[in-house]
């Protein structure tokens, strides 16, 4: 089997490896991953229990070390000692990709001040799993992390977030799944939603549907359990404004500025094109002198 193998530890040059792991299947590991997980001189890791798994699963022979947000402040200095010794660090969250809702983003920063090399080894993200699963579009998107724990500060966020013109990605508690969906289809409206829950495990479930649906539906449904993404659509674009409102625009500003400016201001309103503003001014002024 694959998980008795030994993985070779191939020398590393001194760097900080941001190394991805599964985030529910240990298959989806990268032979790269593997490979630096066995060479680095130092494995910093969220939880050495959980690490220690998918060490076990693959022969690697490593003692991590912890890193989170709770010894951040000792165990970061260590670790760019040690780089600046000449050493290779390795340094992997729980499950996924490092610094997506984790500590090591300071360690980074410590590394990169320090003139430490920094190098990604890329592999499992629940955001895009979620995000290619949704059928929503990919094109562009936004992660926005956990939303506050608080109703109020919650549909605050979510207002601040209301007009971004790309699909929305939240990690979500499963106790406050209900509430959330509630509270987003409340503010953002009338959008199609995704809920991916225990992505990649035994139990994966990717269920869609609008907003207010999937707030039905997990409002009257148990607490689910596992790990939550949601996904929501992009706003609606707005309907190009009617043909008279522009001419009335353009008149308007016409009388308080020159022609060119007040064409220019038209198109950061409608967004119209500013040549075709500029013209369709001069035909107005045109057909009012005649």
């Amino acid at each position: 089997m694959v998980g008795q193998a030994e993985i070779p530890a191939r020398p590393l040059e001194s760097a900080l490896y941001l190394v991805a792991t599964p985030i529910g299947n240990l298959g989806d590991i990268t032979l790269r991953a593997l490979e630096t997980l066995a060479a680095a001189d130092v494995l910093a890791c969220e939880d050495t229990r959980v690490t220690r798994v998918l060490l076990d699963r693959y022969g690697i022979r490593q003692r991590p070390t912890p890193y989170h947000e709770h010894n951040a402040a000792e165990a970061g200095p260590r670790l760019i000692d040690a780089l600046a010794e000449g050493r290779s660090v390795a340094l992997v969250s729980d499950a996924g990709t490092p610094l997506v809702s984790d500590p090591g983003s300071r360690l980074v920063e410590q590394a990169l001040a320090a003139g430490i090399r920094v190098i990604p080894i890329p592999g499992p993200s629940a955001v895009l799993a979620a995000l290619t699963a949704s059928g929503l579009p990919s094109d562009t998107f936004l992660f926005a992390g956990f939303l506050p724990v608080k109703d109020g500060q919650r549909r605050t966020r979510l207002e601040e977030l209301k007009a971004v013109p790309a699909t929305l990605v939240f990690f979500e508690s499963p106790r406050r799944l209900a509430d959330s969906l509630v509270a987003m289809a409340e503010v953002l409206g009338s959008r199609n939603a995704a809920v991916g829950r225990e992505l990649t495990k035994t139990f994966e479930e990717m269920r869609t549907g609008t907003l207010a649906h999937l707030a039905e539906h997990y409002a009257a449904a148990d607490t689910p359990r596992g790990e939550i993404v949601v996904c929501v659509g992009p706003p609606s674009a707005a309907p190009p404004p009617d043909a008279e409102d522009v001419d009335r625009l353009l008149l308007s500003l016409a009388a308080e500025m020159p022609a060119s400016k007040a064409a220019a201001e038209a198109a950061r309103m409608t967004g119209g094109r500013k040549p075709d503003l500029y013209r369709r001014l001069m035909d107005l002024k045109a057909d009012d002198a005649g």
